[in-house]
């Protein structure tokens, strides 16, 4: 993966501009990420994929959050429309729940992969707690780390076999702060020993899934002044304690948890240790910011990036085998259907 742009960027619209198509075969970006405004019928959003993979010359990855609930970028009535995980999870049998949930990730990993889509921004591994913002707390799996980092796992391991990468979010853990990253920066003053027990609890357990996504969170406890995405303190305990040696991407850099502009940015999150940048809402002038900022992946960087992509499923399951899932989650949930696409 040397001399591949060390950025994951997003485009405009539902289909490729031939000004965006240039500006990516020129930057080169390890990937791409799609959200609900490149999201039109299905044959639309595999062409898209495909023009993507055109403009860089390779099988570049190309990701989406496909979580359920209030984040699912693909919704009826071409897809299913999936209930949001804490619901899901909560209505649950505990002996059944991490069947189930991997039996609903590999049903959506099934869709995804149809459309070109091939990594999919879950597992959510964060520990909810009373004071969980309401934009995260139903993306969250469980009050209980241990139960999160079982659920998790399963989750992942349903991404697998649906034929899709999973991104475990949001490292070292989001699941504290009262306040939303999108809005403004979050912070918590949770001990090293508090953190260590709970939050950082179900990503040592994930520590071995291919590419993570850092939380803009700031933990007073291990650096006072800067979020977790731009802290050398922060992303030392990810690769320390926690022990994740993949692919580290940070989480948007457009949302407003951050401060300054786009350059600064990309540079304080790669000298923190992160390998890529996120960057998702398009914008032509931010991306050859982002882009050029970032530049390219090279040594550890470049080998997490390659092992990464080998992890790969090599195919997405036949349509035996998806009907076979649905009938299976429908089993576990006594009954109550799979939501279906109307189209």
């Amino acid at each position: 993966m040397n001399g591949v742009g060390a950025c994951i960027l997003g485009c405009e619209g539902t289909a490729l501009k031939p000004e965006e198509r240039r500006f990516f075969q020129d930057a080169d970006p390890f990937g791409f990420i799609l959200f609900s405004r490149n999201i039109e019928e299905p044959t639309a959003v595999r062409r898209l994929a495909d023009a993507l993979r055109t403009a860089v010359g390779r099988n570049a990855p190309v990701l989406i959050d496909q979580e359920g609930g209030r984040v699912q970028r693909l919704r009826g009535p071409h897809w299913r429309e999936w209930l949001p995980p804490l619901e899901q999870c909560e209505m649950l049998a505990p002996d059944k729940a991490a069947e189930a949930m991997a039996l609903r990730y590999e049903i959506i990993g099934s869709e995804l992969r149809a459309l070109g889509i091939d990594t999919n921004c879950v597992p959510t591994a964060d520990t909810a707690t009373g004071r969980t913002h309401p934009v995260l707390l139903n993306r969250c799996y469980s009050r209980d780390p241990d139960r999160v980092a079982a659920l998790a796992r399963a989750v992942a391991d349903g991404c697998l076999r649906g034929g899709v990468l999973p991104v475990v979010k949001h490292i070292p853990g989001h699941g504290r702060p009262g306040s939303d990253s999108h809005l403004e920066l979050p912070e918590t003053g949770a001990t090293k020993e508090e953190l260590s027990e709970t939050d950082f609890k179900p990503f040592r357990a994930l520590r071995d899934l291919p590419i993570g996504m850092t939380g803009h969170v700031v933990y007073g406890a291990i650096d006072p002044e800067s979020p977790a995405t731009q802290s050398s303190e922060a992303i030392g305990i990810v690769r320390g304690e926690i022990g994740f040696d993949g692919l580290l991407m940070t989480d948007d850099i457009s949302m407003n948890a951050l401060s300054g502009g786009v350059r600064e940015r990309v540079r304080r999150s790669l000298d923190a240790g992160c390998d890529l940048v996120l960057h998702c809402n398009g914008k032509m002038s931010e991306m050859a910011d982002a882009a050029e900022e970032a530049g390219t992946l090279s040594g550890a960087s470049a080998s997490r990036a390659s092992r990464a992509l080998n992890a790969r499923p090599g195919s997405a399951p036949g349509t035996q085998r998806v009907e076979e899932a649905i009938r299976e989650f429908e089993s576990i949930m006594e009954g109550k259907p799979v939501p279906c696409p109307t189209a």
